[in-house]
């Protein structure tokens, strides 16, 4: 059995998505709020439930989990969407190398889309004990820190390392699993 995908009776998951070739497109905040936007959207209106995430560069990982085995959907209209929406940010920008990248890896994927901006799959880990839960929420909060790009967790705007640690719900409202 694969360890990434989702398990029926599972509900809670660590998530992650990663923009082709690692191309760094979270660098501005219209970037960011696509992000936080579409997970809104996912909450209001698709049942979805954020408990964690960190959007980095060029990639993002999330702690979700949605009612009745509905997550593998919700991930994959969140991604359909969130790439429609910035490739069309990034051509508003003019950002042409980086559309280019993600035209190329449309052709090379087969699926006559015109552009493809997340790589293949997720890699859903079920968090099905506390320990691998406080293991994958730490890890996703210390990303930034391992990455040198700031010292401490919450000093990255776009984690809930804000929201557990400062209890500061102000950017996006997560349900904290602590």
């Amino acid at each position: 059995m694969s360890p990434w995908k989702i398990i029926k009776g599972i509900d809670l998951y660590f998530i992650t998505t990663t923009i082709v070739e690692w191309e760094y497109v979270f660098t501005s905040i219209p970037y960011f709020e696509i992000i936080l936007g579409s997970m809104g959207y996912c909450v209001e209106k698709k049942g979805l439930k954020v408990h964690a995430y960190v959007i980095m560069p060029n990639h993002a990982h999330y702690i979700f989990s949605a009612p009745g085995g509905l997550l593998s959907d919700v991930v994959r209209d969140f991604n359909t969407h969130t790439s429609r929406v910035i490739t069309a940010e990034l051509m508003r920008e003019g950002k042409i190398g980086t559309i280019n990248v993600f035209r190329n890896a449309a052709k090379l994927d087969g699926r006559d889309n015109q552009f493809k901006v997340w790589q293949e799959g997720y890699h859903p880990v079920a968090l099905d004990s506390d320990y691998i839960c406080q293991q994958r929420l730490n890890y996703l909060h210390q990303n930034p820190v391992k990455k040198g790009f700031v010292e401490e967790p919450e000093y990255w705007k776009y984690s809930s390392a804000r929201n557990y640690r400062l209890n500061d719900h102000s950017l996006f409202k997560v349900e904290c699993l602590y």
